[in-house]
């Protein structure tokens, strides 16, 4: 039992929506806490609006509350549950503790006896209010860097004027960097000083003076009541200070830290900690130090909460920090708890790693048109990859290559920059794509003094990149026949991919990995095992690499593989990688029921993915747990190695979708729906054409590849035309057009992004109503899981529009028809597994808009607002366990769940927000109403003119 008997009913705060800044890291924090929590017996109640997450799934904790994230909803569950002992507020990020300390002042949780675990007040109003935190660091004697704070623009101006420029204004209590910024002209300042000020909720900035060029460093530590401390993980930013951590690269172990400096480092971090409150917990520290031989270190600031970089921290360790923080917060010593890893020794170590982690941002600037591209203070990234290697230079091709960007990894793919002007903007103004931008340089020979010069990266990571750009030059001098052994083992060794070899050599990618079979460089699979195998490590979670062979006494050969294959039938879920606008954590939610739902089915389950936020790959979801990009080499060599029953494509978004043509071309099974089907539903001509066999209205359409095609196809239609590429996410280049010329101007922009698309032009249907439908099929019975209605007219996507579960006002004759044209379309696709429609209506006819056979954003949130495990029965069908006819379905929902999207333009100054065909939302809240005479609704609704006035 826990130590603290007295706490026996404990409530989480969630992080709501998904918005740029707070992402699904927070997901995988109080999921691990809620599975924490309850293994001690603790009756857990939840309180979070996101309905995409496994965290609010109902199985998570004894009482989920899908509210809006305010003191008012915090109210109606503690009249509810006066049996709550304790609020644990430090998984939900930024917004958990801004909320407890909205509740701390107006009295909530004294006047229900409730008790802060895991922080205190004290702790995060000293960590958030930069003024008291540079006073603290002071009496410490912690150095700080010169900074003042004003509450005004006369107060910023006279700072200004006191420290000279550059400057950094940093607005207190905000989440992801909002409103920081770099001045370096004082022509800029007003308006940014004001946008800061603004920004922040107590109106508020910090304004210091900018350590530019000075390194970042991150530590992840733990405390328990006993004082014990333990620091979990050292990372460091390849981006030096200037860039919002969450917009780095970064890279754990530290790389380039001399040992006494970690060591001081690691002394100030705990020192830090103790001085700002008596609590057990997780914490995060963030350090700048000089870049020369002094290495002088700053704190920059201090989180009393697990952190975007915990969740890293916890899969570049395998140590579950939020796990281990819930378990300390309710009185546990670290001595007293088990090492995840060993299963054998305590928890009172600190991890070391003979493995490399990079972890590099995924950002979706193509959806924010007019949008400031360049990287600084405030965090643009959407997402996150994180790649294990043996060293760097593995690790950081690894992360490349799960991107998803059309890259193979560093440079050998002909994409990269050429122009000298470009190279040198890209890397003064940190772009974006800078870590590729390095490898150009080095190819076009700028001096790795002047790179340095430039982007202050340390000169260690640039020799890596030197390094790699050597080993492309002497692998270009051979052909597939004549390559030696050594090189071709070596550049595996560095991460470079089998088409990036390929291009090298001039020959295809697949001679290259015929030609390793033949040599037996093979990749194998090594444990993430933390303590550098100094004690047996018992988690099945892998990563790749190659090594060269040993030689035993007898003249036997072999590679040491740490994956055993065992004789159980397996099924391997595809996981759907980094974040985007698009496909966001909706899927992981996805992967995870699908992997419970096919080891109930009796199978090992094997899950492949590499994105460090989320909860399918924490090391206890799947019997084992492949950390490696969802990339077709990567895939392919874990198949053949473990040999499994099938793949599950479907519930990975886009991005295990795209690898269905393969997996079908080399004979490995896709469970549930065929690739002919998926490839059906994708191909827009195609599917067309199923729907006129089938007699089911769609609008009238044409398809081109060019330019001068679609203004064929336009005579024929009438505008406003639809333009739609074929095989994208988030309605990518989708785009409505008026005339010919912006029909012209859009489809060669699109042929240029995205070469060799089939495009599907629709005549669109101006003011139709849109509605989607998600179903169960396996190939013979249909059940519709739910039917959506959403408020905003079609040609706002569907990602991006308010929807009613069940829909408000579509007549019984609408109603059948998506009913009729939904079973249809299902069986005429022999959809086995999950599907999802879209439809306009117009005139009170319903025409189809697409089609997809797979799991789709809306499935969770039907799941949560109908109370059902709607994806854990689709598996079933589409592993062929079951038939839908198996199932008892009862849906339970009173009133109406509304879908309201979430938008993070607040990161995107001067940028477009006009909603159309491409989505723009980074996450979503479900809102319960018990009619349509609800305010809420009315508010929406009447918002829904705007977009009519056309």
């Amino acid at each position: 039992m826990p130590k603290n008997t007295q706490l026996k009913t404990i409530l989480i705060i969630g992080s709501g929506p998904i918005v740029i800044g707070q992402a699904c890291e927070f997901d995988y924090a109080g999921a691990q806490s809620l599975k924490s929590l309850r293994e001690e017996g603790i009756e857990t109640i939840l309180i979070n609006s996101n309905p995409a997450t496994i965290m609010t799934d109902p199985t998570m904790a004894d009482h989920v509350y899908l509210l809006p994230l305010t003191t008012k909803s915090l109210i109606t569950i503690l009249k509810n549950h006066p049996n709550i002992d304790a609020v644990l507020p430090t998984m939900g990020g930024q917004t958990a503790l801004n909320l407890c300390i909205e509740a701390d002042e107006k009295g909530i949780w004294k006047d229900f006896g409730v008790k802060l675990i895991g922080v205190d007040i004290d702790a995060i109003n000293i960590t958030e209010d930069r003024e008291k935190f540079k006073q603290l660091m002071g009496r410490i004697g912690i150095p700080v860097a010169p900074a003042k704070t004003v509450t005004s623009y006369l107060q910023g101006k006279e700072v200004a004027q006191e420290f000279g420029f550059p400057l950094v204004i940093r607005a207190s209590f905000t989440l992801g960097g909002s409103g920081a910024s770099f001045v370096h002209r004082a022509e800029d300042f007003n308006e940014l000083l004001t946008m800061g000020l603004e920004a922040s909720p107590i109106h508020e900035v910090l304004i210091d003076k900018a350590l530019l060029g000075w390194k970042e460093y991150e530590l992840e530590l733990l405390r328990d009541k006993n004082d014990n401390v333990v620091i979990i993980c050292s990372i460091e930013n390849m981006d030096p200070m200037g860039i919002h951590t969450g917009d780095s690269i970064t890279v754990a172990p530290a790389m380039t830290l001399s040992d006494t400096a970690y060591q001081r480092m690691r002394d100030m971090a705990i020192k830090m900690m103790r001085s700002i409150g008596d609590f057990s917990g997780g914490c995060n520290v963030q350090f700048a130090v000089s870049p020369d031989d002094k290495e002088d270190i700053i704190a920059v600031e201090i989180n009393p909460r697990t952190s975007r970089s915990s969740a890293l921290a916890s899969k570049a360790t395998g140590y579950p920090i939020a796990k281990i923080a819930s378990k300390l917060a309710i009185g546990f010593t670290l001595d007293e708890l088990e090492n995840q890893i060993t299963k054998t020794t305590s928890a009172l170590f600190e991890p070391t790693l003979d493995y490399v982690i990079v972890k590099i941002p995924r950002w979706n600037f193509d959806k924010f048109e007019g949008s400031d591209r360049t990287l600084g203070l405030q965090m643009k990234s959407v997402g996150e990859v994180m790649g294990i290697g043996r060293s760097f230079q593995e690790a950081l091709h690894k992360a490349t290559q799960s991107l998803e960007i059309k890259r193979n990894g560093l440079g050998a793919d002909g994409k990269g920059e050429t122009k000298y002007d470009q190279i040198i903007e890209k890397l003064t103004f940190a772009s974006w794509d800078r870590v590729f931008v390095i490898y150009d340089a080095v190819q076009a020979g700028i001096p790795l003094s002047r790179i340095h010069e430039i982007t202050k990266i340390d000169m260690w990571f640039l020799k890596q990149y030197e390094e790699l750009y050597a080993l492309e030059v002497e692998i270009s001098k051979y052909d597939i026949k004549t390559l030696p052994k050594d090189l071709m083992l070596e550049a595996k060794q560095k991460g470079f991919a089998d088409r990036q070899i390929a291009y090298m050599l001039k020959c295809l990618e697949s001679e290259v990995y015929n030609r390793r079979d033949e040599l037996n460089i093979n990749r194998i699979f090594k444990l993430v095992d933390t303590c550098a195998a100094e004690f047996k490590a018992e988690t099945p979670y892998y990563y790749s690499t190659f090594e060269a062979e040993i030689e035993t006494a007898d003249g036997k050969r072999y590679v040491a593989n740490e994956s055993k294959v065992t004789d159980k039938k397996k099924i391997v879920v595809l996981g759907s990688g980094p974040n985007r606008i698009g496909q966001g954590i909706e899927f992981d939610y996805s992967c995870v029921h699908g992997v419970l739902a096919a080891s109930e089915c009796g199978y090992e389950t094997i899950m492949i993915n590499c994105n460090p936020e989320t909860v399918s790959t924490d090391f206890d979801v799947a019997d084992k747990l492949y950390f490696e990009p969802v990339f077709w080499e990567h895939i392919y060599d874990i198949i053949r190695h473990e040999n499994p029953v099938g793949v599950i494509v479907q519930l990975g978004g886009q991005t295990a979708l795209k690898l269905a043509e393969k997996l079908d071309r080399y004979g490995i099974r896709i469970m549930g729906t065929s690739f002919k089907s998926l490839d059906l539903a994708e191909d827009r001509g195609s599917f067309s054409k199923l729907l006129e066999a089938n007699n089911i209205p769609f609008p009238e359409f044409g398809v081109a590849e060019t330019a001068d095609e679609a203004l064929a196809v336009a005579e024929k239609l009438d505008f406003p035309i639809l333009v739609r590429p074929s095989y994208v996410l988030g309605g990518q280049g989708m785009k409505i057009v008026i005339n010919k010329n912006e029909l012209e101007a859009h489809v060669i922009d699109l042929l240029r992004s995205i070469p060799n698309n089939k495009l599907l032009l629709d005549h669109y249907l101006d003011g139709a109503i849109e509605a989607e439908a998600d179903a169960i099929c396996d190939g013979e019975n249909v059940y519709i899981i739910g039917i959506m209605e959403h408020i905003e007219p079609c040609g706002i996507h569907s990602g991006d529009s308010n929807a009613l579960l069940p829909p408000f006002n579509l007549g019984n004759l609408v109603m059948q028809q998506i009913i009729d044209h939904t079973n249809k379309i299902a069986i005429a696709l022999n959809t086995v597994g999950l599907i999802n429609i879209q439809f306009a209506i117009k005139d009170d006819k319903v025409y189809i808009i697409e089609a997809n056979p797979r799991a789709s954003r809306t499935v969770p949130f039907i799941a949560k607002a109908y109370g059902e495990p709607y994806v854990n029965y689709a598996t079933k069908v589409m592993l062929g366990e079951n038939k839908v006819t198996d199932f008892k379905f009862n849906p339970q929902l009173k009133g109406y769940a509304i879908k309201q999207p979430v938008f993070s333009f607040d990161k995107f100054h001067k940028v477009n927000k006009q909603l159309g065909p491409e989505m723009k939302s980074t996450g979503e809240s479900i809102l319960f109403i018990d009619s349509l005479r609800d305010d809420a609704f009315y508010d929406l609704y009447s918002r829904r003119k705007m977009y009519l006035s056309k």
